[in-house]
């Protein structure tokens, strides 16, 4: 199949949600909750501080909504489709279309992702900078560049996502495998708690790892954390671990799509 058909799955995935209202409703209420959940933990913890190791309260505010609504890419729908998909044994008809399967899963999740980035994640992000306060980019350059990380922070969770879910082919199940990769990007990727508030030895390793460009380093680049030296330096390290990760899942279903042939004979 040509690359030119793939975005017609893009665009049919966008609007087979528009069937699905209610999710939308739940999903933008429990994103409120967790938000506001967030930035009052915050709040406390700064309580009689102006700054905690150079950061202030409202750098903590626009943290929390970076990296909780705007970079918060849930996967839990996608992995658990892709494993129904290989539990089923419906994934096996996708070999006999001509169309690269991990390229359909890029795509439709694309249209998942933008749905809910529209739907739920700005009208969100705009109601909670509304009610606390939300700091601009540290200067138009540190703007543009996270527009830049923003794009290899879906990117990055997509390919680990992915990955993660590919893991059903040997456990033949995508449920716990959903809860293994929440529990890891909590931490591993600074959307719970950033980097420099770690240990620096554990700082230091996560910050090498691709977790890490999901929602750490495009909140610290916005917020001028990073020079634009080091921003820029650490772009490029990004792409470099997006292109190892791609050629860890070509690879990856490579040897998939020869255990299933022999499976099914």
């Amino acid at each position: 199949m040509k690359l030119s058909a793939y975005p017609a799955f893009t665009a049919t995935a966008f609007t087979s949600r528009l069937a699905y209202r209610n999710q939308v409703w739940s999903g933008m209420f429990g994103e409120l909750v967790a938000t506001f959940a967030f930035i009052a933990v915050w709040t406390a913890a700064f309580v009689g501080r102006g700054t905690v190791d150079g950061v202030t309260l409202p750098d903590m505010v626009t943290y929390v909504i970076i990296a909780g609504p705007l970079l918060n890419w849930n996967t839990t729908r996608y992995i658990r489709e892709v494993g129904d998909a290989i539990r089923t044994g419906d994934v096996t008809t996708f070999l006999l279309k001509p169309l690269h399967y991990p390229a359909l899963l890029f795509f439709n999740q694309l249209g998942n992702n933008a749905f809910e980035q529209l739907s739920i994640t700005l009208p969100v992000a705009v109601i909670v900078a509304l009610a606390v306060g939300l700091l601009p980019p540290a200067s138009v350059a540190h703007g543009l560049l996270f527009l830049a990380y923003w794009v290899v922070s879906w990117s990055m969770m997509f390919l680990i996502a992915t990955l993660t879910a590919m893991l059903a082919f040997w456990l033949l199940t995508a449920f716990a495998l959903d809860w293994f990769l929440r529990g890891i990007m909590a931490v591993a990727s600074g959307a719970v708690v950033p980097l420099w508030f770690m240990p620096a030895p554990l700082a230091a390793i996560l910050g090498y790892l691709p977790f890490a460009w999901v929602s750490y380093y495009p909140s610290a680049v916005y917020l001028g954390k990073l020079d634009l030296p080091a921003a820029s330096l650490h772009l490029a390290i990004g792409c470099i671990w997006l292109a190892t990760l791609v050629g860890i899942l070509t690879w990856l279903w490579s040897r998939m799509r020869h255990r299933l042939i022999v499976q099914g004979g």
